[in-house]
């Protein structure tokens, strides 16, 4: 009896972990390019709601997302130092009276509508031509990370759903950091 007791407690946490993890935004794959002055940021994020937040934005709240980018010189012997960072804002409210989605760029103020949840998700998703700087501070004798993280910013929320948000996994729907090495950038190019 006492094993079967622990094997099923050992369930209930792994299946608790697996979902937790569920709803997790994600960065699928992220790249640098050079345009005519500047880096150029393409990624691909992965956004999963949990039942909870879908019922909450169902309810007209307004769900806000960071996506956090630096760019950053490895070096051996030291921590990386960051050249750049940037970041790029996202909001997401549903308007049940025209049932549309709104996925507004905090950063240039831009707002699309969509019918579906999932064209909403994927229009934050997408992330296309996203200038950075220019490619003055980097080196083709130096080697560079990408470094990409999309928080969710709880704390927008109103006050009676931030409370829960502590506790609840359904909840945690940043992603970790993820990054990349990126080719050499002469200049030239």
């Amino acid at each position: 009896m006492p094993k079967t007791c622990l094997l099923f407690v050992l369930l209930c946490v792994l299946n608790g972990a697996v979902y937790a993890n569920e709803y997790k935004a994600q960065v699928k794959h992220a790249e640098l390019s050079l345009g005519k002055n500047d880096v150029v940021l393409n990624a691909d994020l992965d956004f999963h709601l949990s039942p909870q937040a879908n019922e909450a934005l169902q309810n007209g709240v307004p769900l806000f997302w960071n996506v956090k980018m630096k760019v950053q010189r490895m070096r051996n012997f030291w921590f990386d130092k960051t050249l750049l960072k940037r970041e790029l804002h996202y909001r997401l409210q549903y308007h049940a009276l025209l049932k549309m989605y709104r996925v507004k760029n905090e950063n240039t103020g831009v707002v699309n509508s969509f019918s579906t949840l999932a064209a909403a998700l994927n229009e934050m998703a997408t992330v296309r031509d996203f200038a950075l700087n220019t490619f003055e501070k980097f080196s083709a004798d130096e080697n560079y990370l990408l470094v990409i993280k999309v928080i969710f910013e709880d704390e927008k929320l109103p006050l009676p759903l931030q409370t829960q948000v502590l506790a609840n996994k359904q909840w945690q729907l940043s992603s970790d950091w993820t990054s990349w090495n990126l080719p050499s950038f002469d200049g030239q190019n």
